[in-house]
């Protein structure tokens, strides 16, 4: 356990921060998965940028790595691509 008042709220930031992160990751996660689950290609191109710019401001933020962020963009971006 904590022995020191900085260290508490050492604590108590993290645990704040990680709530904070995880609803955004999940977030993003869920708008990849819906994007994917598309079929109509007009809806899926709307969609694409604000994916994207969900996708990039996690990146910004160290939420998730800027290399997962490019690879999901261009595997997004592909998929609609490929659609008929």
């Amino acid at each position: 356990m904590a022995n020191h008042k900085s260290s508490e709220k050492r604590i108590r930031q993290t645990e704040a921060r990680n709530e904070h992160n995880r609803y955004y990751a999940k977030t993003a996660r869920n708008a990849v998965r819906d994007l994917r689950a598309m079929t109509v290609k007009a809806e899926a191109e709307a969609m694409l940028p604000k994916v994207a710019a969900m996708l990039d401001k996690l990146a910004k933020n160290n939420i998730i790595h800027k290399n997962k962020a490019a690879n999901l963009k261009s595997g997004l971006a592909k998929k609609i691509n490929a659609m008929a």
